[in-house]
This record gives structure tokens, sequence and C-alpha cells, in this order.
């Protein structure tokens, strides 16, 4: 597919248009002259006259704020330098500057070192004097500096709790007041920086970074752990491995979750009292949320003796405890042997129940002292802890006695509900860290409401 000719011809109307301003520009630049072998000669390549050599020496002099009480005369290449100075290195200096002095061939140097305490304190004083006078002349401009960062801290506050201007809301709460933080502080430094280039301290920026970076540095290996437990933090915020009213296993510690702070994880045991776990020990060892999934297995031994039926055995516990309200039918109750010994049959049987009506313990509590009573009434016994012998004369005892058949058979009327003990006390504490701003997880929900 061709072009048509008039975009062809665009480049070269362009190219065309350049050349002509630049032209213009280049003509107008002046030639640059040859430099000089020597600076200090005169164009004509004669050397310097001592009046050009006296007018550079004092103007070299004079630009020192050190040597401008330093007079200097040069007559005939020789320089001659009178004055009163404060500092015997000022004195050195000047003779130094004197000799590198195009035209001046030797130095005489009459400058009088005056190190008298007045003359000092003259000295400072008038130094004092200069600077007040300038801050005094830059007033103004100070002043609209530091409006300057008032501005920039309130513009940084003002984003900061309407996140949506920026489209940087989000839904964690931790990550949301790092946002928050973040947009405040880097609006405020900005503020900063145009107020010290407005004031001409452009490279006391670069001097504060700086310092700050090697601050930060050295804070970094003083606080490892603590850093290591933030970073932690910020990390099971983003994750969300567990919720507030989770029950969860860290290592070897378990209780419910009450809130997660920017250093540590702080959990509720069963007893009620509060566990606070550092914030990298959580995020590294083996974590076991038993909340996460609704539905959890419970499961239990028994121990027969050898000379009763195993088939009897299962079908009278797993009739037993299947009746049990809070036992669910999918997944059905099961069974296994775990070992058949001379000194008795261990059976292990299992059921899974759902955490969010039914409390494991008081179901796992209720399944075993329903199929001890089904065992009981069937004459199904544990093993004997003490030889017994049998004699011929000896009276045959009854398959179960008055007092092995006082359990109910039923357990119709059994609580097994949700424990509910920690539900204020972990209600209370989550407010609590709620109002100090430091749970980094959803604390908008009472504990349970989704999750036993």
């Amino acid at each position: 597919m061709t072009r048509p000719n008039h975009l062809r011809a665009l480049p070269v109307l362009l190219a065309c248009l350049l050349l002509a301003v630049a032209m213009p520009v280049a003509l107008a630049q002046p030639q640059a002259t040859p430099a000089t072998a020597d600076a200090g000669e005169a164009a004509d390549g004669s050397p310097p006259t001592d009046a050009s050599a006296n007018r550079q020496l004092q103007t070299r002099l004079g630009s020192d704020e050190d040597l401008k009480d330093v007079t200097a005369r040069v007559d005939d290449g020789v320089a001659e330098l009178d004055g009163t100075l404060l500092q015997p290195t000022h004195k050195a200096e000047a003779a130094e500057i004197a000799t590198e002095t195009p035209g001046v061939s030797t130095v005489v140097n009459n400058v009088e070192v005056d190190d008298s305490l007045r003359s000092h304190f003259n000295a400072a004083y008038r130094q004092m004097t200069a600077k007040l006078v300038t801050i005094a002349a830059r007033g103004p401009l100070l002043l609209v500096a530091i409006l300057i960062v008032i501005l920039a801290a309130w513009i940084g506050g003002l984003l900061s709790r309407n996140l949506r201007i920026l489209r940087l809301r989000t839904d964690n709460p931790y990550m949301d007041g790092l946002i928050r933080r973040s947009v405040r502080i880097i609006v405020t430094l900005l503020g900063l920086v145009m107020a010290l280039n407005l004031l001409g301290l452009s490279a006391m920026v670069g001097a504060v970074l700086g310092s700050a970076g090697v601050v930060g540095l050295a804070l970094g290996f003083a606080f490892k752990d603590i850093a290591e437990n933030y970073i932690a933090g910020v990390l099971l915020s983003v994750r969300k491995p567990f919720s507030p009213g989770e029950q969860i296993r860290v290592d070897t510690y378990e209780g419910k979750v009450v809130a997660l702070t920017s250093r540590a994880t702080l959990l509720m045991t069963s007893e009620g009292n509060q566990l606070q776990l550092p914030n990298a020990l959580v995020f590294k060892s083996v974590l076991l949320n038993y909340s996460k999934n609704p539905r959890r297995r419970f499961d239990f031994k028994v121990t027969i003796d050898p000379a009763n039926s195993i088939h009897q055995a299962q079908t009278l516990a797993l009739e037993a405890y299947s009746s049990i309200a809070g036992v669910l039918d999918d997944p059905a109750p099961s069974w296994t042997v775990v070992q058949n010994a001379p000194g008795g049959i261990e059976l292990q049987f299992f059921g899974w129940v759902d955490q969010r009506s039914s409390d494991l313990g008081k179901v796992r509590g209720e399944a075993i002292r329903l199929v001890k009573a089904a065992y009981t009434g069937a004459g199904i016994r544990s093993p004997r802890t003490v030889y017994h012998v049998v004699t011929s004369r000896e009276a045959e005892q009854p398959a179960a006695t008055a007092a092995d058949t006082t359990e109910p058979l039923h357990g119709t009327h059994v609580d097994t509900s949700v424990n509910r003990d920690l539900d204020e006390q972990l209600a209370e504490a989550q407010r609590s860290d709620a109002a100090a701003g430091g749970n980094m997880l959803e604390h908008d929900k009472t504990p349970d409401q989704d999750t036993p």
C-alpha cells in the first residue's frame, strides 16, 4: 500500500522547517576565540602589568570572607600584603593566593595575626549580625516555605482520609492504614522538598535523604527482630490465614484469634488467658486452623476383652453414637480395629460434626458415654486388669447388674451446642484492640458469626 504524495513529502518539510529554525540560532552565536597559552598574559602576548596584577590579587582576596581585610600592593612584581587576621592559617592562605597571581614574582607578607579574645568576639558578633540580617531579609520567603509545608501536610491528610480519590482503597484494614500513612508522608515530603528548594537549600535535601538511609540501615540492624515481626505481620495481613474468632494452633500453642497487631498475634486460650505470639513465629511455624473448614472429625478409642465379638462391638457402638443430634450422616460414622492383642482388642471410632451448630468436645463426650452404656447393656466388658479364676462351684454372674444399667441409652436431651464460654471475653478483647487501631484483621464482625 503506497502513501499519498503529500504524506511522503511531510518528512522533507519537517527537515526544512528544523533547518530554518536552527540556522539563525547558529549564526547568532558568537564565534569562540582561541584560548591563549597563558590566561595571565595580555592579548598581544606581553606579561601582565603591575596594575592588572594588583587588581586581580585584590579581587581574589576580597572574595574570601576571611581575607577581605587584607590589602595588597604590587610594585615591579613584588606583592606586599598588609592587614590583620585572626588565624595563622589565613595569613598563609593570603600569601599562597598572592604567589599564584600572574605578574607576581615575590611576596612580602606583612599581615599580622591578632589572637586576642576581644578581636575574636567582635568577629563572631559581626558574623552573627550578618546571619540575622540575612534571615530577616529572607523572612517572607521563609514564611512562604513554612506555609508550603503546612499546606502539603494538610493535603496529605486529606488524601489519606479519602483514598477513593486515588483509587487506593482496599478491604484489608492494615494495608488500608499503611497506604494512608504512606500517602501522608509522601505528600508532606514533597512539600518539604519544595520549601527547601525555594530557600535555596536543595543540597540539604540530598544530605537529609542520605542520612535517613544510613540511619534507617543502622536501625534495621539494631531492631532486626522488630522489623522481622513487622514484615511478618504485613504478610499475614495480606495472606489472611485466619480471621478473628477462629480456633488455631501455632506450634504448641492453641486458642481463638483475638487480633493481629504489627508485632504480635493475640490468642485467647480455652482457660480465658490472653496469649501473645510474635508474628515471625506465627509466619514461620506450622499453623493449624480448626475453624476454616466448618466440618471437623472427632475420634475415640475403646478396648474390649478378647473374648467379645468385634462385629457386635462395632455394630452397637455405631448405632449408639449415630443417634446424637450433632453427629453428621454425611460423612457417616466409621470405625477400625487398631490392634488385636492378648491384652485386649482396641477399636477406634470416627464421626463428623458441624462446628457452626455443635461443639466437638460435647459430641465426643456424649458418644463415649453412649457406647459405654451400650456395651454394658450387652455384656461387652473391657479387659480385666486382675487375673480371675472361675471355679465350677461359682455361680454364674448376670450379664448386667443394676448398677451397670443406670446409664441412659439415648442422648436426645444432651446439650451438644457450640461452646460460648469465651464469646464475651473474646468480643471485649477484639473491641479493645480495634479501638486502639492495632488490629490488622477485619474487626467489623462479631466472633463466631461465620465460623466457630
